[in-house]
């Protein structure tokens, strides 16, 4: 457990994640900044190579094991034997029980964009038929504290920007807070760690930093995690999709405000707004990077 009490936190002071360049500012002064890393990890499904993903390159196990799983790639029950990372090569490789059929899937589908994300969005909405969320309560005084407590703690973004955040939260209490240059890399890596812990879902809360896109709502969905907050805007799809499942959307949450697009029959509205700052610079995410 770390000082913050958070099981995972970010780690700013980790060099390997950020790198030092100098450059001039708007005035034509000389300017050192920390920008972060990016780094190509292959994952493979067994002798099946899946996706080649950039990520700042942490916890890589936990994003392999998160990917597949958010992708449909490794079902409930389907037991893992074996990751294996191999820092030089820049891969990991998921082992099973026995061969998947989404190796063989994937060995006839056409890829596009260079990456197998888009091969497998299809699956991902098939897995959308089998998803019942729990119908849990949300009390808003849970909503403004970890806002206030993720929006100020140490992290990437606020060293360098240029990143999203995710973080997995139970009531009021951050427990697993994952940074990368992709929103889906952040929530594949919680769904990793989730999978490697057998850590329940149906009591928490999912708290990005990103737009809640369709395809953020559908791996909440599949995580099992009813509640999905951010202080970023929606897409209709997203919201569409929200609905279809029942899982409660909460969105543009700033200071004392935010929108709920789904589940809004299930808030608890308990907190006390006098006590809830206002969104100021003191008490919001300093503009370093992107939403």
């Amino acid at each position: 457990m770390k000082d913050n009490g958070l099981i995972i936190a970010p780690d700013p002071d980790n060099t390997r994640l950020t790198r030092v360049v100098s450059g001039v500012d708007h005035l034509g002064q000389p300017q050192e900044i920390s920008v972060v890393e990016e780094r190509p990890l292959t994952i493979f499904l067994n002798g099946q190579e899946i996706v080649t993903a950039m990520t700042i390159g942490d916890y890589p196990e936990y994003l392999a094991l998160g990917f597949l799983r958010n992708q449909g790639m490794l079902q409930d029950g389907e037991v893992v034997h074996g990751v294996d990372f191999d820092e030089e090569l820049e891969t990991v490789v998921v082992r099973t029980d026995g061969k998947t059929s989404y190796e063989e899937k994937l060995q006839k589908k056409t890829r596009t964009s260079g990456c197998a994300v888009g091969t497998v969005f299809g699956d991902m909405m098939e897995g959308l038929d089998r998803v019942e969320l729990p119908d849990v309560q949300v009390k808003t005084s849970w909503l403004y504290d970890l806002a206030a407590q993720i929006n100020t703690m140490p992290s990437l973004y606020l060293q360098a920007g240029a990143i999203h955040g995710s973080v997995l939260c139970q009531g009021n209490r951050p427990l697993v807070y994952m940074e990368d240059v992709g929103r889906h890399n952040a929530v594949d890596k919680i769904a990793g760690w989730m999978q490697s812990t057998n850590a329940t879902a149906e009591n928490k809360i999912l708290y990005t930093t990103g737009r809640l896109t369709s395809e953020m709502v559908i791996k909440t969905a599949l995580m099992g995690i009813p509640v999905l907050a951010s202080r970023s805007g929606f897409t209709a799809w997203g919201v569409e999709i929200a609905r279809q499942v029942g899982l409660t959307l909460i969105g543009r949450m700033r200071g004392k405000r935010f929108i709920c697009l789904n589940g809004a029959e299930r808030l608890v509205w308990d907190a006390d707004l006098s006590a809830v700052l206002d969104d100021n610079k003191k008490h919001q995410r300093k503009s370093a990077g992107n939403d």
